[in-house]
Order: C-alpha cells, then sequence, then structure tokens
C-alpha cells in the first residue's frame, strides 16, 4: 500500500498533459496507515516492557531542560531533538544551530544548545523544505560504548509474519555495510524462540553472556512487537558497553491503525502537528489526502482509480 501511495504521487506528478496538473488527491482509505511515534514515546513504551533503555528526562522549555540535567546526575548527557522526521543528526535549525543529536560534556551549555533547538525549525533531508517545529527535548544519560549493531523487527507480508533484521554494524547500515544486513523470518504461529533469538544475538556477534542478555532483551522487543500491534520497532543502535550491558540507545516504533480500538492509550498519544491539516482533518472520515501543487482536484475511491484517473487527465 505505502508503494501504491508513492506511485501515486509519482503517477499525479507527471500528469501535465495539455497544461494541467492535479493539486489534490482525496481517496478512501482501505489500506494500513501507521501511527508514528516520537523516540521518547517508543523508548517508554520499552521500558514499560522491561527492555534496557537509557534513562531520559523530557523538556519543552530550557529551564525544564538544566533541571533535567540536574535530576538525571550524569557526568556526560545526549541532547535529542524530538521531531519525527529521521536525519536529525545532521539536520539545521531555524536559529542556525547545525545537529539535532548533540552529546554534551559541559553541561553548563545545555541551556544555550536547548534554547537553540526547542521553539526552531529543524530541517534535515526528510522533512518538508521549511523544516518542522521542535516543541520537545530529550535529555538522556550518554553511555559508554564497547560496540554498536543495528536490530529491528518488521511486519512483512511477502513473509507472512513478522521478519527480525540485523546487522553487526549499526547506524549507518545501508550506507556503510549494506553486505553486513540480514533477515530472519520468525513462524507468528511457532513464535520467537531461544534458539532463534540466540542465533539473532551470535549472528549480531555477541558474545558469552552478553549473547544471552541480547537474546532476552531480542525476546521481550518480540514480545512488545506483538503486544502493541506493531509493523515496525527499530532500534538503531543495539549497543554493548564495556561492561557488557545489552541496550537499546535509540527506538522508533510503527503500530498498525488497524488495531486502534485496542491501542487507544498509545493512539492517544499521536502527535500531528508535523501533519498537513488537510491530511488530519482527512483521517477523521477515513480519507486519504495528498496536497499538491497543480490545479486539478480528485475524488476517487482507491489509490488504483486515482492513479489511472491523473494518468487520463
Amino acid at each position: 500500500c505505502k508503494l501504491n501511495m508513492a506511485a501515486l504521487r509519482g503517477l499525479l506528478n507527471y500528469s501535465t498533459r495539455f497544461g494541467v496538473r492535479p493539486c489534490w488527491c482525496l481517496h478512501q482509505l482501505y489500506s494500513v496507515r501507521y501511527l508514528n511515534l516520537h523516540e521518547y514515546q517508543s523508548i517508554s513504551l520499552m521500558r514499560a516492557h522491561g527492555i534496557n533503555v537509557p534513562k531520559f528526562i523530557i523538556a519543552e522549555t530550557p529551564d525544564e531542560a538544566e533541571k533535567a540535567v540536574r535530576d538525571l546526575g550524569a557526568n556526560k548527557i545526549v541532547l535529542k531533538a524530538q521531531i519525527l522526521a529521521g536525519g536529525r543528526a545532521k539536520g539545521v535549525f531555524s536559529s542556525g544551530l547545525k545537529g539535532g543529536v548533540r552529546v554534551i560534556e559541559d553541561l553548563k551549555s545545555i541551556r544555550d544548545l536547548s534554547e537553540q533547538m526547542i521553539r526552531h525549525r529543524l530541517k534535515t533531508k526528510q522533512t518538508p523544505p521549511d523544516g518542522v517545529l521542535v516543541t520537545k527535548v530529550m535529555i538522556a544519560e550518554a553511555l559508554a560504548i564497547k560496540r554498536e549493531t543495528y536490530l529491528a523487527i518488521v511486519m512483512d507480508s511477502s513473509k507472512q509474519g513478522p521478519v527480525l533484521v540485523g546487522s553487526p554494524k549499526g547506524v549507518n547500515i545501508e550506507e556503510e555495510n549494506p553486505e553486513k544486513i540480514f533477515q530472519v523470518p520468525v513462524d507468528i504461529m511457532e513464535g520467537l524462540t531461544r534458539e532463534k533469538s540466540m542465533k539473532v544475538s551470535a549472528d549480531l556477534k555477541f558474545k558469552g553472556k552478553s549473547q544471552e542478555e541480547a537474546a532476552e532483551q531480542i525476546e521481550r522487543l518480540y514480545d512488545l512487537f506483538l503486544k502493541v500491534d506493531a509493523t515496525q520497532v527499530e532500534i538503531n543502535p543495539f549497543v554493548e558497553t564495556p561492561d557488557g550491558r545489552v541496550v537499546c540507545l535509540d527506538a522508533k516504533i510503527n503500530i498498525d491503525d488497524y488495531a486502534k480500538f485496542r491501542q487507544l492509550e498509545i493512539f492517544a498519544q499521536e502527535d500531528t502537528n508535523e501533519t498537513d491539516p488537510r491530511e488530519v482533518n482527512a483521517a477523521k472520515y477515513n480519507l486519504n489526502y495528498i496536497g499538491m501543487d497543480g490545479n486539478i482536484g480528485c475524488l476517487v475511491n482507491g489509490a488504483g482509480l486515482g492513479m489511472a484517473t491523473m494518468d487520463i487527465i
């Protein structure tokens, strides 16, 4: 379905015959849509399910950021702007500050840095051209890292169930180490066995007690994946500390919209500030709105009919 929508966008952009272009397309939503959670919301869910995560506090003002540093009591912290789009570390704020993820050893600088993040727009490779407004920052303890890996659990229709995706080299896995990425399908009826979780942890190059702990964390992540009706649970990086602990330092969780009736508490956390207001309004009526820059509107029943109609135009 997401591929259909991408194709629809592409075809609509190319419908320029006779000097007309679409300005919007509205179609009835039969496809699966996803609730996209902020990092701090994802980590909170994980912590509630017994998964190892760093201590953190959310701040909405520079004063709260300063207090958070004192309350954490850490010698080094990580300051993260909270937006739904990726690429924060290389993003640029409207204040001129570069980098939406900062490791800070001089804790006195937290106020100045948070002032340049909060209530400013952050532009990344995944945001609109004018960026998105940052209303919250996450202040987390900075942990010593021995090794970074990548782990995700996704629902794969081609495999008819969940798939574990991993790489022993974390962070920019597709750009730097694509050949190291592996996939392990899980039988939805059998579930994730200890044998399979141990194999995945071994493939991630965990050894000894760390391998056991990694396997346990993977099993808890899989349990979370099922309990919250997730379509994706992504941990990047999934790290090993010098003392052998296994910790999820960053997280991204998407929830299946069809499960909203079961996950009301989670869906109540939805942040629509980064979504086009027209899309938000359309979603109230189970419709999907795609805003464009042309001069024709199209009201259709389904993405396929939308593509065909605009191609004819």
